[in-house]
């Protein structure tokens, strides 16, 4: 009996133990997870993003997703994080929806402990009613939880907009709109088109990814998605940036991710 006994404490001491490390694990891992912190918004009167923000996506980057943007402290994240598309609801239960709202991350910044700068767009819409975003605003930060969510946009390619310091043909800066899914672009590389050489560019900041001398004739510009798990996948558009490309462009790339 004592034999059985201790027989018997062992196997439930194992299925503890194994719960509690299954039970850790999945914390670690749910990229589905809410995280706690503190949002504000940007006292702006046309309710919008920054058409200045560090991401370098200048006046797209107020208007985009509908104005629902917002800058970033720590998951900027030296302009990766740009792009991003974020869940953020905040957790007063007598003001604030269970739903939340979707944000694009256009800038970089912080304010009193806080993870974002909403527009006050997007941060009037965590309220439950349009009545009650009004009051939401008037507290000015408030603690929320937020989750990475995929951005979408429908009936969109992913687009390069040429930047408009850029000086054909001697230096090119661009970045990437309208990137859907929930990857992050960790590297591109500029190719030509004839001879197939390509060149690894920098991330001059934010979202904006320059080189000089860029090659001559059609270019194509590759994109290396990178996600949370470490995986990694090179995307290769289906059109080319023109020869003759000028600043302030905006070119279709022909393809889309998930």
């Amino acid at each position: 009996m004592l034999r059985m006994g201790l027989s018997l404490q062992s196997l439930l001491f194992l299925f503890a133990s194994s719960l509690l490390l299954n039970t850790l694990v999945y914390a670690a891992t749910c990229s589905d997870c809410f995280v706690q912190s503190r949002a504000a918004y940007y006292p702006n009167s046309d309710q919008q993003g920054t058409a200045t923000g560090a991401c370098g996506y200048g006046s797209f980057g107020a208007t985009i997703n509908g104005g629902d943007v917002s800058a970033a402290s720590d998951l900027y994240r030296n302009g990766v994080g740009c792009g991003a598309c974020y869940q953020v609801r905040c957790r007063n239960s007598k003001l604030c929806s269970d739903k939340g709202v979707t944000i694009v991350i256009t800038d970089s910044g912080s304010s009193d402990r806080t993870d974002f700068i909403l527009s006050s767009r997007a941060f009037g819409k965590m309220a439950q009613t349009t009545d009650l975003a009004a009051s939401l605003l008037a507290l000015g930060v408030v603690d929320i939880e937020y989750r990475r969510v995929a951005c979408s946009y429908p009936n969109k390619n992913m687009t390069f907009k040429i930047d408009e310091n850029s000086n054909y043909p001697y230096y090119l800066g661009f970045s990437i709109w309208y990137q859907q899914g929930k990857k992050d672009i960790t590297a591109v590389q500029l190719c030509e088109t004839q001879n197939f050489v390509c060149k690894l560019l920098e991330r001059s900041y934010g979202a904006v990814w320059t080189t000089t001398s860029p090659p001559s004739g059609p270019l194509s510009i590759r994109m290396l998605f990178s996600d949370e798990d470490g995986d990694e996948t090179w995307v290769v558009p289906v059109n080319n940036i023109p020869q003759d490309w000028k600043a302030g462009a905006v070119y279709d790339s022909g393809v889309q991710v998930n």
